[in-house]
């Protein structure tokens, strides 16, 4: 691509990812939510968790460190979270003007889910330990196992700012997830598979749609309504980027090149 379009100076990640969802901890993280990388200064916003070291103590650690998005990038990030303390985010408008466009987005077809927000009651986060019973959905899960949370005045989604973690591995176990966050850290937000191979050669800023949970509940029932609001987020975070300081950062094929 960069071959054929010379002058891509920057990039946006965007797809699905699996959130790490931690009430208890403040951290409510809900299907169809917006996850973002954003450097911390112990990570660049990504962290690649299958490249780790063994400590003298037995403990694993998370070893190397991804490029960083470019600042042009940061800049802009920056400045849309600044916004949305001051005004709600545009990313239900961009939604509602989807519908509006593409009518048959909000129907599901030959077996697939819609594009539009699959309902409150399909979204359940259950407590670690309950592995799913079976079937493409949770209707015949306990209902007791499930993990109470506060009801959202709005289907608006929410925005999470934080590290992303990436590897090859597609998880869909609740303790496999929670023994990788036990060396990667409590503060990351939502699992990847894609990110960590194209930071080094191609920084970007990553964003992630939130349609599963990183265990075995996972179903692609919100996959396409958790694209289109991460694809929604890029939408309005492409309108505050500067140009003044695109025209500053350095061509994305000079950058691989050095």
């Amino acid at each position: 691509m960069l071959r054929s379009f010379l002058h891509i100076r920057v990039g946006l990640m965007v797809g699905i990812g699996a959130g790490i969802a931690r009430p208890e901890h403040g951290r409510d993280i809900r299907l169809g939510d917006v996850t973002v990388c954003q450097p911390d200064g112990r990570t660049s916003g990504v962290l690649q968790y299958d490249l780790r070291k063994a400590k003298t103590d037995g403990k694993l650690e998370p070893k190397g460190f991804l490029n960083m998005p470019a600042q042009a990038l940061l800049t802009a990030l920056a400045k849309l979270q600044a916004q949305h303390e001051r005004e709600p985010s545009k990313i239900l408008e961009f939604l509602k003007q989807m519908v509006r466009n593409n009518p048959r987005m909000a129907k599901s077809n030959s077996g697939k889910p819609s594009y539009v927000h699959q309902k409150e009651e399909n979204d359940r986060l259950f407590e670690p330990k309950y592995e799913h019973v079976g079937g493409f959905d949770c209707n015949d899960c306990d209902s007791h196992q499930k993990i109470l949370r506060d009801t959202r005045d709005s289907i608006e989604p929410e925005i999470h700012y934080g590290i992303i973690i990436s590897g090859n591995t597609l998880v869909k176990d609740a303790a496999t997830r929670d023994s990788i966050l036990q060396y990667t850290g409590e503060e990351c937000i939502c699992f990847d598979m894609e990110a960590a191979g194209l930071m080094n050669n191609f920084p970007c800023l990553v964003i992630r749609g939130i349609c599963d949970y990183a265990d075995s509940h996972k179903s692609d029932c919100w996959q396409r309504y958790a694209a289109a609001t991460a694809a929604a987020y890029a939408k309005e975070f492409l309108g505050v980027v500067p140009s003044k300081d695109l025209e500053k950062t350095r061509k994305a094929a000079d950058v691989i090149e050095s």
